[in-house]
C-alpha cells in the first residue's frame, strides 16, 4: 500500500476514535452523574482523567503531524484557508481540553460531595465546546480541495 493513503487511512481512524471517545466519556459521565451514586461517578471522572484524557490527548496531538504529512505528500501549500482555520481551531481544542481537565480535576478533588451546579455545567460547556471544535475541524478537512 502506498504511503500517502496509509497516512490518509491511518489519520482518518484516529480522528474517528477521537471523536468516538469523546462522546463516549460524555454520555459516561452524564449516566453516572444521573445514576446518583457519588462514588460511581468518581471513579468514572477519576478514570477519565487518570487513563481516558492523556490517552485521547495523545491521539488529538498525532493529528497535526500526520495532517502535515499528508498535505506535504500532496504538495499542498501551508498557506491554504482551510489548512489555516484548522490549525486555530485545534489550538483552541488544546486550550479546551486542558481548561476541561481542570475542571475535571476539581471535581474529583470535592470526593463524595455533590458538586456544585456551575462546576458541573462549565464541564459540559467545554465539553460540547471541544465536540463542536473538533466537528468543525473534520468539516474543514471534508471539504479540502484534493
Amino acid at each position: 500500500m502506498e504511503h500517502y493513503q496509509l497516512v490518509k487511512i491511518a489519520h482518518s481512524a484516529i480522528a474517528g476514535l477521537l471523536l468516538l471517545g469523546l462522546l463516549a466519556h460524555f454520555f459516561m459521565i452524564f449516566k453516572a452523574r444521573r445514576g446518583g451514586d457519588a462514588a460511581v461517578l468518581q471513579r468514572k471522572i477519576k478514570r477519565t482523567r487518570m487513563i481516558s484524557l492523556p490517552v485521547l490527548g495523545l491521539l488529538a496531538l498525532t493529528l497535526p503531524f500526520s495532517g502535515y504529512w499528508m498535505v506535504d505528500k500532496t504538495g499542498l501549500p501551508l498557506s491554504q484557508m482551510w489548512l489555516l482555520a484548522s490549525s486555530g481551531l485545534f489550538a483552541l481544542m488544546v486550550i479546551l481540553g486542558l481548561l476541561l481537565s481542570g475542571r475535571l480535576r476539581v471535581w474529583q478533588a470535592l470526593g463524595e460531595t455533590p458538586a456544585p451546579t456551575g462546576l458541573m455545567r462549565l464541564c459540559l460547556v467545554y465539553a460540547v465546546l471541544i465536540l463542536v471544535v473538533l466537528v468543525a475541524i473534520m468539516g474543514l478537512m471534508g471539504a479540502k480541495p484534493v
